[in-house]
């Protein structure tokens, strides 16, 4: 009975090594996995202004988007180190067009500007379309 208990705990002990192993990789493998399944994902705080008008800049061109609030997540802070290793800054929002990372809300509102934004969300939703027929 001892030995049974023994092995319980071994195995649990390893588990858990594996698991805290695995926290480091799960943020960046949690948002390339996103990133991967939708055109469009904000990464963004539910305070942060900028990431207010960057969801609005979307939602006014009726374009689906992916919102990912860091604030309501359990393990934000470590997201948001993931993101900032990914794209070199901690600041929000954090934004992702075509598995591509086109910066925060002044950059997008600028690749809106010079007509550049729409066309780049349409190569990913052609490209899924496309990918769906096959």
């Amino acid at each position: 009975m001892l030995t049974k208990a023994w092995g319980a705990y071994t195995e649990m002990e390893s588990n858990t090594s594996s698991s805290l192993e695995n926290l480091a990789t799960a943020p960046v493998n949690q948002i390339q996995e996103t990133i991967s399944d939708n055109c469009v994902v904000i990464f963004s705080k539910t305070s942060c202004s900028y990431c207010t008008m960057a969801k609005k800049l979307f939602h006014d061109m009726n374009v689906n988007y992916k919102v990912v609030e860091l604030d309501l997540l359990e393990y934000g802070n470590q997201f948001q180190d993931a993101l900032y290793k990914m794209t070199g800054e901690r600041t929000v929002p954090r934004i992702f067009v075509n598995g591509t990372f086109i910066g925060g809300a002044t950059d997008t509102h600028r690749l809106h500007k010079e007509g550049k934004l729409l066309p780049l969300v349409h190569q990913c939703y052609l490209k899924k379309v496309r990918g769906k027929n096959f």
